[in-house]
């Protein structure tokens, strides 16, 4: 029989590092960590699920399985969903195997009811579970941390600048011959023979740049440590809402020149332009699951700030209908338009055709759903993916390429977004 018990959350830097290496003593963890941002609309500032109490077999029906392992249990449910996902969505178009590497190896799909159940709202701590909470708590607070982190890393680009450029170019042809509007082009970088204690190198990332979907996951051994500003979807009653972001800028130290900057991107037309083609292609995707005429942007063109950047982000909002179950609402909306471009089946297969190496859980989504069928997922961008048994770390980034795009200055922005990682992976 599950108990629940709450406790004085105290430091609560302090006791959510404690949560994060404790949890990833389990064989499967999932931490969220909203980092004080509490317009993200959610109830918790930390949200963790810690061990496998049961497990959907999602195997080729993921969503179809997501489904009736959901209604069948009525408990707390973590997992995340790979961007290689797309090929069991549209089956008809990614027929072949794909045969590009993946240095990470996570599963395209992994769903669980934890063991334990933790969360920190305001100044509390919950603990749900089928143990005494009284006994966990005593373990989590008796948690050490590791001392040492990592081997020294050779990071390499995958693709490198010339071929970046390269196709970028290409691409824009693509766009100038109308084959598509937009699409978001990545490259990976990598370390190979690299130890990391992946606890303290979320921690570290985390501290650096904290945002508002940051999770830690761990899954067989592979771990993703992200630092994501984004929101692929949240459900609340039978209002859903994603806010895709597409537009960012370096911030300054200096408050006049990070104010200018600021200014500069809410006003760029190029910045503007990316974002309402993917706010089109999201109400497009919200509509398969909608009431008609409850579809809205609620804000267009919004500048919001985090430490290192300003994005662009916008809200798009709709009434769920009665007849459209959650996984449906999720897979007519997936993978997310801001990592694909639009039209978003074109956007994929040319993804395919330039990007050299999977996206694996990079361009997925890590979330979680109450038991109630409530639900929040993110977009994992800004991470570092790590995989213990070989020894492999790999991060990407992209940038949305459009016929107005400078192959240079999208270059820039990828190396803007990879700059917090690379530090995290190179601190001593």
């Amino acid at each position: 029989m599950r108990q629940t018990a709450s406790f004085p959350a105290g430091d609560k830097q302090l006791l959510k590092r404690k949560l994060i290496y404790w949890a990833g003593n389990f064989s499967a963890s999932i931490c969220f960590d909203r980092n004080a941002y509490f317009s993200v609309n959610s109830g918790y500032d930390f949200i963790a699920g810690a061990g496998i109490s049961a497990m959907a077999d999602t195997g080729t029906e993921t969503f179809r399985t997501l489904r009736s392992f959901s209604e069948r249990s009525k408990e707390w449910i973590f997992g995340f969903l790979s961007y290689d996902l797309k090929n069991e969505i549209e089956p008809t178009v990614f027929k072949r195997k794909d045969l590009r590497p993946d240095g990470i190896g996570f599963t395209s799909s992994f769903f669980f009811i934890p063991e334990i159940f933790l969360a920190i709202r305001n100044d509390t701590l919950i603990i749900e579970s089928n143990d005494d909470p009284y006994r966990i708590y005593d373990s989590i607070m008796n948690t050490g941390f590791a001392v040492g982190r990592q081997s020294p890393a050779f990071i390499q680009s995958r693709t490198g600048q010339a071929t970046y450029l390269k196709a970028v170019q290409e691409l824009k042809d693509h766009i100038a011959a109308g084959d598509l509007y937009e699409v978001n082009y990545c490259q990976e970088f990598f370390a190979e023979n690299f130890s990391a204690d992946p606890h303290t190198l979320f921690c570290l990332l985390n501290e650096m740049s904290p945002a508002p979907f940051a999770c830690f996951v761990k899954h067989r051994n592979r771990y993703l440590l992200c630092a994501s500003p984004e929101r692929f979807m949240q459900k609340t009653g039978r209002r859903i809402f994603s806010q895709p972001m597409k537009g960012t800028i370096g911030r300054s130290h200096d408050p006049v020149e990070d104010d200018r900057l600021r200014m500069k991107l809410m006003n760029d037309p190029k910045e503007r332009a990316e974002n309402v083609m993917i706010v089109d292609l999201v109400r497009n995707d919200l509509a398969k699951s909608a009431v008609p005429g409850t579809i809205k942007a609620d804000e267009l063109f919004g500048i919001h700030t985090f430490p290192r950047v300003h994005q662009m982000v916008s809200t798009v909002s709709a009434t769920l209908r009665d007849d459209v179950h959650f996984t449906e609402a999720i897979r007519n909306a997936f993978p997310m338009g801001s990592m694909t471009g639009a039209p978003k089946v074109m956007a994929m297969q040319l993804i395919d055709e330039y990007e050299p190496v999977k996206r694996g859980l990079f361009s997925g989504s890590v979330g979680f759903i109450s038991p109630e069928g409530d639900l929040d997922f993110n977009v994992v961008i800004r991470s570092i993916l790590y995989n213990a048994d070989d020894r492999y770390l790999s991060f990407q980034a992209g940038s949305a390429i459009t016929y107005a795009s400078d192959p240079f200055k999208e270059y820039e922005e990828c190396m803007l977004k990879v700059e917090s990682l690379k530090q995290a992976v190179l601190s001593p």
